[in-house]
This record gives structure tokens, sequence and C-alpha cells, in this order.
């Protein structure tokens, strides 16, 4: 009897940890999401991180949101209206609106949201974003005007992110730091968050008091996985509904073996080398020139990283300010005329057989970086160039880069907002340390300036177009190719919509009926 009665605790213990393991799993109304690191706080205004930022938009809402597509909507607002200068919103909130606990939730809440936003004691990382919004006022308990220093057309992009979305300032005024600590959270969009173990998950139930339709999925369970290896693996074994990562090296596996289930992306990213034009050899826009016009960017792009990345022979990312990505007029010219054209420039400049050029490429330590580096040597050698490689970890590299001791370096990057700017403006004279390259062009930057005050939303574009067109011409970057993101999405979800910012909400997934 008492090894019958010891079995059946046994089976009863068994029984519950499986319960308990089997609890974050997939299941018929929940969806699992692997995250590449661990949240890093609950509260919007506080974090920067892209897993953190994740979980802050599946709970809170503002007056626009991004939608499966990755553009902005409107959210708590119905509608809004610009006047003719650009330079003042008016938005209207949606009747009857009300957080998770069913206090309501008004026009008055959102300029005490930016006045936190900017508080010294919030110390929020994502405030310099909305440093062009001149202030945001009540009208009345429905209307919101936001003032603007230049005009944005991009603003509901702007006014979507989880920073200025509606925070529940009755609770954090009366907890302090300590409402994030509430279960469950007290929110404003579709989901919040019912329990947060560590290192293992967060798990979010839909907010009843939402205003809009139910979000399909009653709960959503986020895993942290900072191994996207061991992501990948516990997707393929059934253990998570989409992973936000996997390794490289095992792209064309997935892609042959699982190619519905495989996406890579083209990105809001751009990655490229920074020529230091403030110093010879690399104050010499021929220089620059020939060497950017040998770089076989295919070659780099499929064989090298081999990842689906987009060759890329300007800074912007193709859709941002057209559709089609920026090529310079040499950009398709056989190889050989594109060698003899650089041999010519080179000669100009005084460099050949009789007089090498010589610098040093710099990079951060990464197999990427090196492979990159490695293959750019070698396509550089027909012209009598002899490039040596530096590598060093990235703290390193990126402060020698603001103190500008480098020639030639690996730099990119990867935009906070799906708008023009955001790429264009990092060039700037005005930029100071960040301007890596040292460029130096009034046109660019008065180019710039146009652009930014332009309210007309084709005519601003068509300026971007333009500073980018002059940028690429003086080539103070050598643009190489634009990032990807990879994903898995197993086939039971319905909704996934692939986009350049990889914006993939929960409230826009759903799982497919059997």
């Amino acid at each position: 009897m008492r090894k019958i009665a010891l079995l059946a605790i046994l089976i009863f213990l068994w029984a519950c940890t499986d319960s308990q393991s089997s609890d974050s799993n997939p299941g018929p109304d929940q969806i699992v999401r692997l995250s590449d690191s661990e949240i890093k706080g609950l509260d919007p205004q506080k974090i920067s991180d892209l897993s953190s930022l994740r979980v802050a938009a599946d709970q809170f809402e503002g007056l626009t949101r991004l939608n499966a597509r990755g553009n902005a909507e409107a959210g708590l607002t119905e509608a809004w209206n610009i006047s003719p200068d650009g330079l003042h919103w008016t938005f209207r909130l949606r009747d009857n609106l009300t957080f998770s606990d069913h206090t309501a939730l008004t026009a008055a809440l959102f300029p005490q949201i930016l006045q936190r936003l900017r508080a010294a004691e919030t110390t929020a990382p994502a405030k310099s974003l909305f440093d062009n919004i001149k202030s945001i006022s009540s009208q009345d308990s429905q209307t919101i005007r936001v003032t603007l220093i230049s005009p944005d057309p991009s603003l509901p992009a702007l006014l979507a992110h989880p920073a200025l979305a509606a925070l529940p300032l009755h609770r954090i005024g009366d907890a302090g730091n300590r409402w994030t600590s509430d279960r469950p959270l007290i929110t404003s969009g579709p989901y919040q968050l019912i329990d947060w173990k560590l290192n293992d998950h967060a798990r979010l139930i839909r907010n009843s008091q939402w205003h809009d339709e139910p979000a399909p999925a009653a709960q959503i369970i986020w895993k942290p996985m900072d191994d996207s290896l061991s992501a990948m693996r516990l997707f393929l074994a059934g253990g998570a509904d989409i992973a936000s990562d996997y390794p490289a090296s095992r792209h064309s596996r997935l892609v042959t073996e699982h190619p519905d289930q495989t996406h890579s992306v083209p990105y809001l990213g751009s990655y490229y080398f920074a020529f230091n034009t403030r110093v010879p050899p690399f104050d010499d826009v021929r220089i620059r020139t020939a060497l950017s016009m040998t770089v076989e960017r295919d070659w780099i792009a499929e064989k090298v990283i081999g990842i689906g990345n987009v060759p890329a022979w300007g800074l912007l990312p193709p859709g941002l300010a057209g559709d089609q990505g920026f090529k310079p007029r040499w950009a398709d010219w056989p190889k050989a005329q594109r060698i003899a054209k650089a041999r010519q420039l080179l000669g100009q400049a005084g460099y050949g057989p009789d007089n090498p050029l010589e610098f040093e490429i710099r990079f951060n330590s990464s197999a990427e970086h090196r492979r990159v580096s490695v293959a750019m040597a070698a396509m550089w050698k027909p012209l009598h160039v002899e490039a040596s490689l530096f590598n060093s970890e990235a703290a390193l590299h990126f402060a020698a880069l603001r103190r500008h001791e480098f020639t030639l370096a690996r730099s990119g990057w990867i935009a906070d907002l799906p708008t023009p700017e955001n790429f264009l403006l990092v060039h700037r004279q005005a930029n100071g340390a960040g301007n890596y390259s040292g460029y130096d062009n009034p046109v660019y930057d008065q180019i710039l300036i146009d652009a930014i005050a332009e309210p007309n939303p084709d005519k601003r574009r068509r300026l971007m177009r333009q500073a980018e067109a002059v940028l690429i011409e003086d080539m103070p970057i050598l643009p190489l190719y634009f990032y990807v993101t990879r994903s898995l999405v197993a086939p039971r979800i319905d909704g996934w919509q692939n986009n350049i910012s990889n914006v993939h909400p929960s409230r826009t997934l759903r799982i497919r009926a059997r």
C-alpha cells in the first residue's frame, strides 16, 4: 500500500509539474512569442530596448497606434485634422474611453503625459524623439491640440510610440514608481500584464475595457530568449508560435526546410562604412568615389552575408523616399568600366602602381564585419590599394569614431522612426561628433532645412531624395546593404504581415481555426 500511495503521490507531483511547465506553451487561445532579451521595465517612458517596447505597445495605446503593416492609424482618437502650415494637429478622442480599472480617460491626460516625459526625474531615454513637439493642450474633454516647431507629416507614427501613450497617471501619482507592480497592470491598450516571472515569461490577458473589438488571442506569452539558436530550436519543437530572430548561419536551411515559416525582411537600417573626410586621403572625393564604385555590393549581400539583405548604393531603405532605392549613375556600369574609371580617379589623385593607396579599415568585433572588410580589401587590390584591418570591441570602436580617430570605419544606422530625416540628419555638420565622417556641405544642410520646413508631404519627399543624391555624390559614406529582420512564424498564426518597421502588434495576430 505504501508503494502504491508513494506512486500516486509521484504521479500527482509529475502532473502538477508538467501542467506548470506547459502553462506558457502555445495553446488553443494563447500565442507564445519569443523576444531576444528580457523585459527591462514596464514603464513606457523609462525604457528604450525593443523587447520592453513591444510588450509596452501591447498594453498602452496613444492617440495613434501602428497596424500590422507598420503604418500609423487611429488609436484612442477617432479623427484628426492638420492646419495648412502643418504646425497644428487637432485630435478628437473616441467616446467613453477608460483605463482597464474603469477610470475615465480624457484629453486632459495628454499634456500631463508630455510633461512627465520631459521631467528630469523621469530620465526618459526617448525624450529627444519628441523635441519637435512644442506643446500638447486639451481644448475640451475630448479634443487635443498638438503644436509643432516644424511641420512633420510623420507625426502619427511618432505619437504611436509607447512613451507618449495613455498612462494611468491617476495610479502613478498615488503609487510613485510602485505602480508597475500592480497585477493586473492598469493599461489603456488591448492587453494587460497579470504575471511576470523574471527570465521565464510575461503573461498578458485581454483588457476588457479596451475601446476596440477584443483582441483575437485571449492571452499573449512573451518569453525571453537571448540565444537565437535556442529560440530557433524551441520554435521548431513547437514550444513557441513566433521567434523574433534566428542564427544567420541557419538561414539557407530554414528557407529550404521551412519556407512558409521563415521571414527575412528588409528593415529600417543601413549598413555602411564611413570615410574620415577631415584628413587625407579621404578628404578627396575622387578617392572616395573610386573605392565605392568598385565594391561589388550584390556579391557582398548575397555571398558574404547571405540572409536576404538588399544591396545599397544610397542611404535610404527603399520605400522611405520613393519606391526604389537611390543609385548613382555608375551603379549599373559593367565591372570593367567601373574599374577603369576608378583607376582614372585614383591616378588624378596621385595614386597608382608607383604610389599605392594605403589605409586602415576599422571595424568592431564581429564575424560579419570582418568578412565584409576582407572582401572590400580584396576588391580594391586591382587598384593598387593596400587596406589593412583593425578590429576592436564595440565601445572602443564607436568611441574612436566620435573622436575621429579612424580612416575608414564600419558604421550604419537603424532608424527610430520610418522617416527619411531620421537617416539624413545624422550627416549634417551640426550633428557634431555623431557625424562620424565629418561631412560638411552647406548645400546638403540647406536642402534638409528646407525639407524639414516643408508641410507638403510630396514636396518634402522630393527634397529628401535630393539631399540623399547630394550626399551620395559626395560619398562621405560607403553604403553596402540594408539590414533585414529574421523571424519564424508558426503555420497556425494568421495576421502576420512583413513590413520594413518590423512591427507586429499582438492584437493583429490570431490563431487559425483548425
